[in-house]
């Protein structure tokens, strides 16, 4: 027998360790140890998972002898017999990963019963219809998640039955009628794996413990994991636990609930029950649940216990709990408690308030919001005083608002998302096979299921608005339409959700902007006041820079200059700056930019005034202000078969400059720095309009801070010589205006050799500035624009961990990014260094940042708030 320990007895391991021993494995193991009412059982670690798939789908050495240990423990606990036919033992099998991952894997409940022990539970417990109800049950859930066989086809036969017998519920069923069902379903498995139902309770233990390691990578797992960052080396673990049986008549039940509101974060205890139930029937949404405010009713020294144990679990934890309950014939056991997952808005009241109850400190509070997460509530919710047509309502699962076009499977969701298209995904239920179609979608409606169902927990956790329960619509997935009434919405029809309401609304409807107040200003005013890290915003118009500051940016780490040539009224102009012969002509149309880019930098300077404002001299190709060369060729050809045509010249000579400029790899040609190196009269123009609005603002008595960024230098020379054009334009404005002003000039590092040279680059350069969307295609060779062909297969077969173009590189690109940062403060002891990619506002890669030493990051301003968490969070970490 091996040494290693992988089986642990609840309530005997001292430590409740996530990782050994699963989220739900730690949990039951931790209750134990406290006295909560739990039945007993046992945790096989996350670690025999591992090594179960190791050792190529085959259990370790000594995992059989140490079940078969704590299974005969589990029998003299129970005074049962596993497989007996006078007092049966059985037995549930369930999933449990370190991070929870809601209906993810897999379980198995009533494991034990056969043709045998099924006359056990008879005896034991004179109910036959329950005995047969737990059967059927049994053989469903073992034939789907063991045997593989389409869970419809099970449900199929039942409804059969349910109509032949003329009733709508599975609790109308006799046992007659149950048993029918079982011998059904025994028949499916016949037909569908060719061999009978495995009568031996061991062989079915196995074959489940088996079933749920695979579970750990079956497709929705695996999806899942993606979604949320997860690492896919974690493993399950498997909890076996003595059945109590909710479906034992009217003093039976079974629940979830949380010990606060996972939707609004109120403190009140939360969730849902029913009565003659297994708890898969509230989760699955096959009856609509009770409220649990109506258990004090119902069964009121049941409801005082329940609340007793709540308040002991979030005090123990001093954490928002989620718990699983069963009532067998009146008496309240635990099934389960772990971290509830909560909505962004939830997370952010329920951390500030545990602050003002004591429970935890300001830091425990800033540490428990994940930062992506806010995203939620940085997005728009509908206009208060808009009006609109409400054509049914449900329950409001998740909270902020949607809107999309109506589709009916998650297959459809997914290819219409990949167009672009913003959708609505409408279900009767969903189940964790909708993982992909719900990941697509903008919100999720379902005609059946509570608040804890399926697409509640899991919309919760992805952000997603949700609306569950919605009863008031029938939907009709087959022909592609919902009715609400006498409304029918055919598939493509744009509907809007309101999830902090429950109201399906037929149309679009006007959103708002989100505002930073209340909660989650208090929570971001503590990140500020522990964060080392600056957190500026790429901005490139007066209006970005405004919401920038509403969000909290210090000020702008890149300003797109290019993006203000494409207006209108200046796209002829840069053609013509473009097409001209000399540089006579192009200083003219110069000219003409010169006030208009002036204004832009006079609105962008008062926005931020006080603040800096990092602003990127001209950067794409010149190509990308002409029309396209195809395009163009094809006029062309089309007027000369006209003869004669007055626009034939004019189009002749533009498509002469365009293949003039035509490049075969213009990500690597004439762009950033080079354009200024050939055409100096560009940045001139730049600079000039640049310390002109400075200035002028300056003399009006406002604080302004230019800062100057040459883009794609790949040596000292090509910084030099950019800066001498810089330094000489300032000189000779601010002699013009008669003012002094401090501003700075340096670099976008966005090439490996720049990383590599920055020691001598910073001779140059007073801050450097990491454009990582660059260089991370420079330095793995991947454009941006095309790699989504390939990077989804190099994730799927684990040759990257994340898509580096959301998530920094830090092997190579960070390696280069730490070099740079090395080098150049060699240089220059006090060089400004941040980071200016979409990066910037991503969690993980503003960690990278903080433990680097750069001096701030910069990212799209609705991502500001993320990065001012991350910051907190890593400086945190670091302590």
């Amino acid at each position: 027998m091996s040494d290693k320990q992988y089986v642990f007895f609840f309530g005997e391991s001292e430590r409740s360790d996530k990782a050994l021993l699963g989220g739900k494995g730690a949990g039951l193991n931790e209750m134990t140890r406290i006295g909560i009412p739990v039945p007993s059982g046992f945790t096989i670690s996350t670690e025999a998972c591992n090594a179960f798939n190791e050792l190529g789908k085959r259990f370790p050495k000594g995992l059989t002898a140490q079940v078969e240990t704590s299974l005969k423990r589990l029998e003299e606990k129970a005074g049962k017999e596993f497989g007996s036919s006078e007092k049966p033992l059985l037995v549930s099998v369930r999933s449990g990963a370190k991070i929870s991952m809601p209906g993810m894997m897999d379980t198995v409940l009533n494991l034990g019963l056969n043709e045998e022990s099924i006359h056990g539970i008879i005896k034991q417990i004179g109910n036959r219809r329950f005995a047969y109800d737990a059967y059927r049950r049994f053989i469903q859930m073992f034939g789907n998640v063991v045997l593989g066989i389409p869970s419809n086809r099970f449900e199929q036969v039942l409804e059969d039955v349910k109509e032949k017998r003329r009733v709508r519920l599975d609790t109308e069923l006799t046992a007659e009628d149950l048993e029918e069902v079982a011998t059904s379903f025994k028949e499916i498995v016949k037909e569908e794996t060719g061999e009978f139902f495995p009568e031996e309770p061991m062989k079915q233990l196995y074959m489940a413990i088996e079933a749920v390691f695979n579970s750990w990578n079956n497709e929705r797992a695996i999806v899942y994991r993606r979604l949320h960052n997860i690492p896919s080396n974690l493993g399950t673990a498997v909890n076996v636990q003595t059945m109590v049986f909710g479906n034992m008549g009217a003093d039976s039940g079974t629940g979830v609930g949380f010990t606060r509101n996972p939707s609004t974060g109120e403190k009140e205890f939360y969730g849902e029950y029913l009565m003659n139930a297994q708890g898969e029937d509230v989760v699955a949404g096959i009856r609509t649940p009770k409220h649990i405010g109506d258990l004090k009713k119902e069964m009121p020294d049941v409801y005082e216990k329940l609340t007793r144990i709540y308040e002991k679990l979030e005090k123990h934890y001093r954490d928002m709990q989620d718990i699983e309950f069963t009532i067998e014939k009146g008496r309240l056991c635990l099934l389960q408690t772990r971290t509830g997952k909560r909505t962004a808005a939830a997370a952010v009241r329920i951390a500030t308030e545990m602050v003002s109850e004591g429970l935890i400190s300001k830091e425990e509070a800033v540490m428990r919001i994940e930062p992506e997460r806010l995203d939620q509530l940085l997005h728009k919710t509908i206009e208060p005083s808009a009006k609109y047509d409400v054509i049914a309502r449900g329950l409001p699962a998740s909270p902020g608002a949607a809107e999309g076009e109506a589709v009916f499977t998650s297959d459809k969701a997914e290819e219409l998302g990949k167009e672009g298209k913003k959708v609505i995904l409408v279900r009767t239920e969903t189940s964790p096979e909708d993982i992909h179609g719900m990941a697509a979608a903008q919100g999720i409606l379902t005609a059946r299921g509570g608040m804890t169902s399926h697409a509640a927990v899991v919309a919760r956790g992805m952000g997603k608005c949700c609306i569950a329960g919605c009863e008031d619509i029938r939907v009709n997935e087959a022909k592609g339409h919902f009715s609400a009434g006498e409304r029918v919405v055919k598939e493509g029809e744009l509907i809007t959700l309101n999830g902090s309401t429950g109201e399906v609304i037929l149309g679009g409807v006007r959103l708002v902007e989100p505002e930073l107040k209340g909660d989650l200003q208090t929570i971001l005013s503590w990140a500020d006041g522990i964060r080392s890290l600056g957190v500026r915003a790429n901005a490139d118009i007066p209006r970005d820079a405004k919401a920038a500051k509403r969000f909290g940016a210090e000020g702008i780490g890149l300003c797109r200059t290019e993006h203000m040539f494409f207006e209108e009224d200046r796209l002829p102009i840069v053609r013509e700056m473009i097409l001209a012969d000399t540089e006579a002509a192009r200083r003219t149309a110069l000219d003409k930019l010169l006030p208009m880019q002036k204004a832009d930098f006079i609105g962008l300077f008062k926005e931020m005034q006080g603040l800096p404002v990092t602003i990127r001299l001209l950067d794409p190709p010149l190509h990308e202000f002409l029309p396209k060369r195809e395009e163009l060729m094809v006029e062309v050809a089309l007027l000369k078969a006209k003869r004669g045509d007055k626009d034939l010249k004019e189009k002749e000579c533009l498509l002469a400059r365009v293949e003039d400029l035509h490049e075969f790899n213009p990500m690597l040609g004439f762009r950033g720095c080079r354009l200024g190196i050939v055409y100096p009269e560009i940045s001139e123009m730049q600079a000039r309009a640049i310390f002109e609005a400075a200035c002028e603002l300056k003399k009006q008595g406002l604080d302004v801070k230019p800062e100057v960024m040459i883009p794609v230098v790949q040596s000292d020379h090509e910084v030099k010589l950019a800066k001498e054009i810089v330094d000489k334009v300032a000189s000779d404005v601010m002699k013009k205006y008669g003012v002094k002003l401090k501003y700075a000039v340096g670099t976008m590092i966005e090439l490996p050799r720049a990383c590599v040279t920055a020691d001598r680059i910073a001779e140059h350069a007073e801050f450097f500035s990491f454009g990582t969307n660059d260089l991370t295609q420079t330095t793995l060779g991947f454009s941006r624009d095309d790699a989504g062909r390939f990077i989804r297969h190099y994730l799927d077969k684990g040759l990257l961990e994340k898509d580096p173009f959301a998530v920094l590189d830090q092997d190579g690109v960070g390696r280069l990014v730490r070099i740079a940062v090395k080098k150049g403060r060699k240089t220059r002891q006090n060089l400004k260094i941040g980071i200016c990619g979409e990066h910037g506002g991503e969690p993980s890669s503003v960690e990278f940042c903080h433990r680097t030493g750069l001096d701030y990051v910069s990212c799209s301003p609705y991502r500001v708030p993320i990065a001012r968490l991350a910051a907190a969070q890593a400086k945190l970490k670091e302590s």
